[in-house]
C-alpha cells in the first residue's frame, strides 16, 4: 500500500474515534490486530481495542485526540498527539474525580490493505494519573 492510503486510514481512526463510532472500527483496525501495547486484561484483537475505548469514552465522555505531527511511509504511520478529556465515569477502578487531564502520547501502526495489524503506542499514563489526583493501582490506556 501507499503512505498516502495509509495516512487517509489512520485519519478516517480519528473521524471514528470523534463519532465514537466503535461498530465501525472494523473499516481501519485488522480483526486480528497484535497490539504491543494492550490495556491490563485487553482481549487480543479489535475487541480488544474496540472494548478499551468503549471503556475510556464512558469515564471521559469528553476525550478529545489533537495530532501534532504525523510521519508515514510505504507500511507504517506515527503520530504524536496530545489527549485531553475530563474524568466523569469509572476508569479501570478509579472513581470519578471531575478532573481533567492534558498529556501527550504518541502510536506507530504497521498497515496492510489500509487497515492497522500492528500497533506500538504510548502515552503519559502517569501524567494523566497525576492531573487527576488517582492513588493506588496502575492506569493504562491504549490509542489510536
Amino acid at each position: 500500500m501507499s503512505k498516502d492510503v495509509n495516512t487517509k486510514a489512520q485519519q478516517h481512526l480519528g473521524e471514528l474515534l470523534q463519532q465514537r463510532a466503535f461498530d465501525r472500527f472494523g473499516e481501519v483496525w485488522a480483526e486480528d490486530v497484535v497490539d504491543h501495547g494492550p490495556a491490563p486484561g485487553a482481549a487480543p484483537g479489535l475487541a480488544g481495542i474496540v472494548a478499551f475505548w468503549q471503556e475510556f469514552t464512558t469515564a471521559f465522555p469528553d476525550v478529545a485526540l489533537q495530532p501534532e505531527t504525523l510521519v508515514a511511509d510505504d507500511d507504517s504511520v506515527s503520530v504524536v498527539f496530545t489527549i485531553t478529556g475530563t474524568h466523569s465515569g469509572e476508569f479501570q477502578g478509579h472513581a470519578p474525580t471531575g478532573r481533567t487531564f492534558r498529556v501527550r502520547g504518541l502510536q506507530t501502526a504497521r498497515f496492510e490493505d489500509g487497515k492497522i495489524v500492528e500497533r506500538w503506542g504510548a502515552t503519559d499514563e502517569k501524567g494523566l494519573a497525576e492531573q487527576l489526583h488517582l492513588t493506588g493501582g496502575e492506569t493504562h490506556f491504549v490509542t489510536a
